[in-house]
């Protein structure tokens, strides 16, 4: 098999610029040597550096057949590490691990999710997905890119804004800015709230994020005591990690 065609409907967009790949696994500090997994690893350009660590656990989860195939083919040796499973459905088999990878951008906002769902074992990510969601990650209470992601994300992990990638640098090129960004698992061990509560309300802020809490909470069915708390006459994106940790146990 010579190569992969990147696949439309599966939002591949290949990286063929091997410095870019080697900086992204450099990036991954992974201080207690846990095990690693690649989400998407296409044609294996981050593949190749992530092997040279013979002292890591390491596999590699894609949906795409033809990627999996190719992988096995090129690492004989290997081929056991190359899995034919979707990580959105997968029960991963470590207790604790690390992801890494060039994200599908159409599945992105869904891996966060699954991260998030995950965070007992997720100790560390270091990922590329497009510049937008990069930034929505990243962002403080009062920016307008401020969302979902950035709350559930930032109550658990440690997040830094690595850099920037060019379109050019794959195949075919998105229409998009691309980034890079790292997680790592903060001190919180649970929030001092009820968390199920928590996603709840941050979800149903950011549904509604025009209105205010008062507003968008609504379905939530505050009692007379909750509803009448002054928070609630601010918007979503008013409100920092803290403040919506703090919110949760108040209401709940």
């Amino acid at each position: 098999m010579a190569s992969v065609k990147p696949k439309k409907h599966l939002g591949q967009h290949f990286l063929k610029d091997e410095n870019i790949a080697q900086k992204i696994v450099e990036s991954m500090t992974n201080e207690e040597k846990l095990p690693v997994l690649e989400i998407g690893p296409g044609t294996g350009v981050l593949t190749k550096y992530l092997l040279q660590e013979d002292d890591i656990d390491f596999y590699a989860l894609d949906v795409d057949s033809e990627s999996i195939d190719y992988l096995k083919a090129n690492y004989l040796t290997k081929s056991d590490r190359f899995l034919f499973q979707d990580y959105l459905k997968y029960d991963v088999p470590f207790e604790r691990f690390n992801v890494i990878g060039n994200f599908p951008y159409n599945i992105s906002s869904q891996l966060f999710f699954k991260i998030w769902d995950d965070r007992e074992k997720v100790d560390e990510v270091v990922c590329m997905i497009q510049k937008e969601v990069a930034d929505r990650i990243c962002a403080n209470h009062g920016n307008k890119t401020y969302g979902i992601l950035s709350v559930l994300l930032q109550a658990f992990y440690d997040i830094d804004y690595l850099f920037k990638v060019p379109p050019g640098v794959f195949n075919p090129p998105p229409k998009v800015q691309s980034a890079v960004i790292r997680l790592k698992r903060n001190s919180v061990s649970q929030l001092a709230c009820d968390e199920k509560l928590f996603k709840r309300v941050v979800k149903a802020g950011f549904g509604k994020r025009r209105k205010t809490l008062r507003n968008a909470l609504k379905d939530l069915n505050l009692s007379d005591t909750a509803s009448s708390l002054e928070v609630l006459n601010q918007r979503a994106e008013q409100l920092s990690v803290q403040e919506f940790i703090s919110l949760t146990a108040k209401i709940s």
